[in-house]
């Protein structure tokens, strides 16, 4: 039994760096939820049972971890790498003799959890520890894997997947290739199989998919998160069979899910089950970075652009959009049209204050998973070809150290402020020149794309969203690639559209009164009041004038965003709020006799109060842009 090859691989954490831009997110990170979790949020303090407490002991703890170990060994951050460390210690002096880990009981506040006996919270810190292993070569890891996965085997077919487990199987086999690409034990494999074949089958699911309205009863099958993390299962299932069928449903997948519950920012709504495209239905903040880690997995399996375009379409939009600019606060759910966060009933499944900004609002499972979504965008920026070459996923500013080739070390320079900017920028230092390949990215939004070696343009043949460039490099090669960003109008129900420009959505910010409502000593609760108004539609022939500004420490803010849109709109008069929310953007929008007013739109990311899918005055036209 072999496997099959994937199209690209990823490189070991921390062969890519953040700089710029990113480098500050992650910083700003680590200055708030991340770095500061334990001392202030019980569940994964010193009472937590993965460092031998007796509090909760399933999978708060490796959710945590699962973000904090990457941006740790990102940042070289020694504080949290100390944090990080105290985990992962105990959890490998905890193995038994029948290799079995972790707490002796399972303490968690879910209900739907077999407390006798579970494996999802095990697939988790399974994650963890091989991104250990990569960061700092510890030598224990391999062997402790090993022992893990004979136990599991021993005992599968006696305790089989259900539950969180089943639906998840293949995060646990993401872990079992991981150690097989290592030791190539015949017995992973053979677990692989019996694992694919007890989890969820997400391909018949996605292939044809049977969820074609908001679904208003709980099923495993259509709960946000399973689904995002779900959606990488085929593509896993593909390097064990090569059956072009998983690809086929990956795709038919995605199409269906935002077909029947796509919304403008990228996602798919779940609030907390699929529940159609309306923009007032929410996102769980967990589906967003499982999606990321899900598009992140599918790109190197695959090769194909398009995953790193939906990952960009997520990471810069929906990503920021549910976290607090200085990383303190953060939501459950949010909304496309989000006129207001407070504690009011919603037409959704989760409770009253799922859209505040807070500690813990609504359910913890997002406090301890949301911190994976950047350290781990910035870990998969770029992948090897598996031939000696290089693969771009994103262009966000990095040093990528490797090697390439027959063998040379070379150290790629990325620059430009991607995507605030249109323009990349690499520099190539090799220690000897060295023939191999690099694959460039082309997003399927850039018509004109243009590449140029050392000031020489280079044609791009561009398959599957990839321009390959095979040749001989030198040190000090000047790499500039070129991706103008045109203004695109989406369309959605109701002839609605939304803002594109590159891979940001543009919506237009409503100014906002944050009112404290918990108070605590470092992460409080807040509610969010417009003191603006929100209602407007854009005027279908109208120009939009793009205008910039420096790349500030955090440009996730709308006060001090480095790209804007101004155009012109009008306020709708037959726009109303529905249960706390913004209505249904009206089919035939009344602005008789009302002004035109001059808007400012801002990256949808930015703005915490916002109107990101609009009524459209007048017919649809092309659409005007100028550049400032």
């Amino acid at each position: 039994m072999n496997l099959y090859q994937t199209a690209f691989e990823a490189l070991p954490l921390g062969s890519i760096k953040p700089n710029g831009w990113l480098k500050n997110q992650l910083h700003i990170q680590a200055d708030g939820l991340t770095g500061h979790l334990e001392e202030h949020w019980a569940d994964v303090g010193p009472k937590n049972g993965w460092i031998g407490g007796n509090g909760e002991s399933w999978e708060r703890g490796p959710y945590y971890l699962d973000g904090l170990i990457p941006l740790a060994y990102l940042l070289e951050d020694e504080r949290l790498i100390s944090k990080a460390n105290r985990w992962i210690e105990w959890s490998l002096k905890s193995q038994q003799e029948n290799g079995n880990f972790g707490p002796v009981r399972i303490e968690t506040v879910n209900n739907d959890v077999d407390k006798s006996q579970d494996w999802w919270h095990y697939m988790i810190m399974l994650k963890v520890l091989t991104q250990h292993e990569e960061a700092t070569g510890d030598e224990r890891v391999i062997p402790f894997l090993t022992k893990y996965f004979h136990y599991v085997k021993s005992m599968i077919a006696e305790r089989p997947l259900s539950g969180w487990a089943e639906t998840r199987g293949a995060e646990m086999l993401l872990s079992i290739l991981w150690l097989h690409k290592r030791t190539k034990e015949s017995f992973l494999l053979e677990l692989a199989q019996i694992i694919a074949k007890q989890t969820t089958d997400w391909t018949d699911i996605f292939h044809d998919f049977p969820f074609w309205r908001k679904v208003e009863q709980w099923d495993w099958r259509t709960h946000v998160v399973n689904v995002a993390m779900g959606l990488k299962t085929p593509g896993i299932k593909f390097q064990l069979s090569g059956d072009l069928k998983e690809k086929e449903a990956v795709h038919r997948g995605i199409d269906s899910l935002m077909t029947y519950h796509g919304q403008a920012h990228g996602m798919f709504s779940g609030d907390e089950w699929l529940s159609g495209t309306h923009p007032s239905q929410g996102v769980e903040l967990c589906a967003v970075v499982e999606y990321m880690f899900t598009m992140e997995n599918l790109v190197r399996i695959f090769g194909e652009g398009r995953f790193g375009d939906i990952l960009e379409k997520v990471a810069f939009n929906a990503l920021p959009a549910a976290i607090s600019v200085d990383w303190t606060s953060h939501q459950y759910d949010q909304q496309v049209n989000q006129i207001v966060c407070n504690v009011a009933p919603r037409n959704w499944s989760n409770g009253v204050d799922a859209n505040l900004f807070g500690l813990e609002p609504n359910f913890g499972c997002c406090t301890a998973n949301m911190h994976q979504g950047w350290p781990k965008l910035t870990s998969n920026l770029w992948m090897t070809d598996g031939k000696g070459g290089l693969a771009a996923v994103s262009y966000a500013p990095c040093t990528v150290l490797t090697q390439v080739g027959s063998g040379a070390t070379a150290r790629l320079l990325v620059s430009g402020e991607y995507p605030f900017r249109e323009e990349v920028m690499m520099t190539l230092s090799l220690d000897r020149q060295e023939r191999f390949a690099i694959s460039f990215r082309v997003p399927q939004w850039c018509s004109s794309p243009s590449l140029s070696i050392n000031g020489v343009s280079i044609s791009l043949d561009i398959v599957d969203g990839y321009a390959k460039i095979d040749r001989e490099w030198f040190n000090g090669d000047d790499i500039h690639l070129k991706l103008p960003m045109e203004v695109y109008i989406a369309s959605h129900n109701l002839y609605a559209v939304s803002v594109e420009r590159g891979p940001l959505v543009y919506a237009l910010p409503v100014k906002e009164n944050w009112q404290r409502i918990v108070e605590r000593e470092k992460f409080h609760d807040w509610e969010i009041y417009p003191v603006s108004p929100w209602k407007y539609g854009l005027i279908s022939d109208a120009v939009f004038e793009v205008v910039t500004a420096e790349v500030p420490y955090q440009p996730f803010d709308a006060a001090h965003t480095p790209c804007r849109l101004k155009t012109i709109g009008k306020l709708v008069r037959d726009w109303r709020m529905e249960g706390n929310n913004a209505g249904t953007p009206p089919l035939n929008p009344k602005t008789d006799g009302q002004p035109v007013n001059e808007l400012e739109l801002v990256p949808y990311g930015s703005a915490k109060l916002r109107i990101g899918e609009f009524p459209l005055i007048g017919k649809r036209t092309a659409v005007k842009q100028v550049q400032k």
